[in-house]
């Protein structure tokens, strides 16, 4: 479940918290930010040439993996850093102390288990085209497992390292793509991009 309520549907929380030693350490702030809509999406690729794009404010949800006819799926989310969708800011002067996303997983298929890796990968916010299918990451974050016991549940990803890339980098959107490790046959991930109460959502803490 949430750690932190969403207000309405912007889904921003912003509170300074005392360090330790009442007060006397560095203080921390922490924000949260829905991810937007309009840029999520995901693209699928039918060998040897065919994208299908998909845009998440038309199907309320973005794929990951490979479904049962072989096509596979790759799913972005862009969550700004600079509250220009409502959420929290993130100052470029920041140092981040942690971060992580909340994601509510609809549906795992073909596979109890699948292995997922998580890019920081710029795309437009345009709309994705298929060179963003396989564009080379900033960053990747350690493999992780999505299972059929998380379905219908949120599940907490660490996006630390990624948010801290981000943030060295002077990105003012942490993007991230969501793929199938390739050493995996199967496993096809709806992950839930509709309301505001189970859209993805990042918390960051920094000071």
């Amino acid at each position: 479940m949430r750690k932190i309520g969403i207000l309405g549907l912007v889904g921003v929380f912003a509170l300074v918290l005392a360090g330790c030693g009442g007060g006397d350490g560095p203080h921390t702030v922490v924000i949260q930010s829905l991810s937007d809509q309009p840029v999520d999406g995901d693209i699928g690729f039918t060998a040897p040439a065919t994208f299908s794009i998909s845009q998440a404010d038309v199907t309320r949800n973005v794929l990951y993996g490979i479904d049962s006819g072989g096509t596979e799926f790759r799913a972005f989310l862009d969550f700004p850093l600079n509250g220009s969708n409502g959420g929290g800011v993130v100052p470029l002067s920041a140092v981040i102390v942690s971060a992580d996303i909340e994601v509510f997983v609809n549906n795992v298929s073909f596979s109890t288990s699948v292995p997922t890796l998580l890019d920081l990968v710029p795309f437009p916010a345009t709309g994705l085209t298929s060179a963003d299918f396989d564009s080379a990451p900033l960053l990747t974050r350690s493999l992780f497992d999505i299972r059929t016991l998380d379905i219908n549940n949120f599940v907490r990803i660490d996006v630390t390292s990624l948010m801290r890339e981000a943030q060295r980098l002077g990105l003012r959107d942490l993007q991230l793509r969501f793929l199938l490790d390739l050493v995996a046959p199967s496993g096809l991930v709806q992950l839930d991009d509709g309301v505001a109460g189970s859209a993805p959502l990042l918390t960051v803490e920094y000071r």
